[in-house]
């Protein structure tokens, strides 16, 4: 279980093709703190620490993760946000994150409203993906204060500190983003569908 509060950024130093798997190689100044068999969130993608050497750690994507996320399409030199999984003792600073993507959504639109940004985004619309006004949403892992959400699409403000220790300072339309709904809307989703059947 993550929080959706990004600690450091990675950077991708090398992939390499196994079958239908790929592994990444990334650098951060968090590899003296991760350990082997570790979970960790990658752009709000829960992956698994494979080995450590140095300032360098790899994590191992399979075909069903690649399947359901962007990562087929990340390069090297390409920065990702990093998130390790909240400890018992720790503080819910964010919400309730899974490290599970439901849908790619799209970038569409970044407007620097002078001081902070607005960033667009549409996504599929789809029964299970729920969203209201003032609720949560993690986007790329990061955790979210959902804005004028309509069934296909929403906003999120992003404040200077968020912009500059995420890849939000990255991002650019037409780009791909994981999403990740509130995993409370998304029980209530369930619950009303079979609900509905009896």
């Amino acid at each position: 279980m993550f929080t959706g509060i990004i600690e450091k950024l990675a950077k991708i130093v090398h992939i390499e093709q196994e079958g239908t798997n790929l592994h990444f190689s990334l650098e951060s100044e968090l590899c003296p703190e991760l350990k082997v068999d570790q979970s960790l969130a990658h752009n709000g993608v829960c992956l698994t620490v494979t080995a450590i050497q140095g300032n360098q750690y790899r994590v191992t994507a399979v075909d069903e993760t690649l399947q359901r996320t962007a990562l087929s399409q990340w390069k090297v030199g390409q920065y990702v946000n990093l998130e390790r999984a909240m400890p018992f003792h720790g503080r819910m600073d964010g919400h309730m994150v899974q490290g599970h993507v439901d849908v790619l959504g799209k970038c569409t639109e970044i407007k620097d409203v002078n001081g902070s940004w607005t960033f667009h985004f549409s996504y599929p619309a789809h029964p299970d993906h729920i969203l209201v006004d003032k609720g949560s949403i993690a986007v790329n892992g990061v955790s979210l204060t959902v804005v004028e959400p309509g069934l296909d699409y929403f906003h999120v403000a992003i404040i200077p500190y968020t912009y500059q220790h995420t890849v939000f300072q990255f991002l650019k339309t037409g780009d791909s983003v994981h999403l990740e709904f509130d995993i409370i809307g998304k029980y209530l989703a369930k619950y009303a569908q079979l609900y509905m059947k009896s």
